[in-house]
């Protein structure tokens, strides 16, 4: 799942830093040294805020459209915007930790020889779901 949200991008002259704010993601925010810097954290930090919602059963919200975007802020000044991209099917497979206990029924015969071989149940049906998930994303 390839997602992309505006992102607000401000400078820091005093500092010399730029932060990064994500106002579709409530609270999604960082920075960098760099625009470059402040770019890859904020696909990080976008990331894994999507990441969780993924994992609790939660779908990422639509993004906003990035003309309605403010760029003013009190603290931080005046900013420019910026799509931001995120690949949430590598980011998951890197990061994604939460697993969830389900159960099966199959033919006795198979689960004896699944058993025989010492193959593991829970490993080859989410790999089977994970082939199944990419071939449908790509």
């Amino acid at each position: 799942m390839k997602l992309s949200y505006p992102t607000v991008f401000y400078h820091n002259e005093e500092e010399n830093v730029y932060v990064a704010v994500v106002p579709d993601l409530p609270g999604c925010s960082t920075g960098g040294d760099t625009f470059e810097e402040a770019y890859e954290m904020a696909v990080d930090a976008a990331s894994g805020w999507i990441l969780c919602e993924l994992e609790e059963g939660r779908q990422p919200p639509n993004p906003s459209d990035i003309s309605k975007i403010k760029t003013e802020d009190k603290i931080l000044g005046k900013g420019f915007t910026s799509m931001l991209f995120v690949d949430m099917d590598s980011y998951s497979e890197k990061y994604g930790i939460k697993s969830v206990r389900k159960s099966l029924t199959i033919p006795s015969w198979l689960n004896t020889y699944a058993e025989s071989k010492n193959l593991n149940f829970s490993k080859i049906l989410q790999e089977a779901l994970i082939k199944i998930w990419k071939k449908e994303a790509a």
